[in-house]
């Protein structure tokens, strides 16, 4: 029997964002020709939607979308989920590739590309994803409260919570390490930068604030827990 010469994905789940209607289009069309099951999106607002509805194995992502930078897309997938993520881009200067890789995308191809290339591309992408362990949740309940990793945003009771972005950086971290604790360094490196790494007192702060809008005894908090000298955890 003479092996198939073009392998299949075998129904895993690709996102194509593309603000190109006619190469979306043809993307779309090669790659369920190919065993994909395939998603569109044409910006960067319905992308991150269309990832946290439809949770795909691998993203194909261009940088040059309408409303919002593909590296600011990549920076919020990666707020909640480590999906692989494959650059697709017309861009060939080296910082827009360290940018992008940065910020965490997994593979960086440029226009004009081989067809064969990006689905082997594409396959090797969604086989080193499925060796990551946990499972990617965009919403995340706890309690009275329902954090929305994806759209940003945080429920009380149904009602949205104003939050500043630091404040919503910090929580951010806390509930995608949640049951977890998050040292003070690594809080301050990722909310703040490594240039904060001594500024404890940031993280009372702002933890305090966090508290008096989410807990409902702010004094006897339920989620936003302190370890003292070590760190925080979030606990659903």
């Amino acid at each position: 029997m003479t092996a198939d010469p073009t392998p299949r994905a075998a129904g895993a789940r690709v996102l194509v964002v593309d603000d190109e209607p006619g190469l979306a289009q043809a993307l779309a069309i090669t790659l369920r020709a190919s065993g994909w099951d395939v998603r569109t999106a044409q910006d960067g607002t319905s992308a991150i939607a269309a990832a946290a509805e439809h949770l795909p194995d691998v993203v194909l992502l261009d940088l040059g979308l309408p409303d919002m930078g593909g590296v600011d897309v990549i920076r919020a997938l990666r707020g909640w989920t480590q999906v692989p993520v494959v650059v697709l881009s017309a861009r060939q200067h080296g910082e827009d590739k360290v940018e992008a890789l940065d910020a965490g995308a997994d593979d960086y191809v440029t226009k004009p590309f081989a067809m064969d290339e990006l689905l082997a591309r594409l396959r090797a992408a969604v086989r080193r994803g499925a060796r990551t362990d946990g499972a990617d949740d965009a919403v995340v309940e706890a309690g009275r409260l329902t954090v929305d990793l994806a759209r940003r945003r945080v429920l009380r009771d149904g009602a949205e919570v104003r939050l500043t972005p630091t404040e919503w950086s910090m929580l951010e971290v806390l509930v995608r390490h949640r049951g977890r604790l998050v040292t003070r360094g690594q809080l301050l490196q990722e909310v703040w930068g490594p240039a904060y790494h001594d500024e404890t007192h940031y993280l009372r702060v702002y933890s305090a604030q966090l508290r008096r809008k989410l807990e409902d005894d702010p004094s006897h908090p339920r989620h936003i827990l302190t370890s003292p000298g070590m760190g925080y955890t979030f606990e659903v």
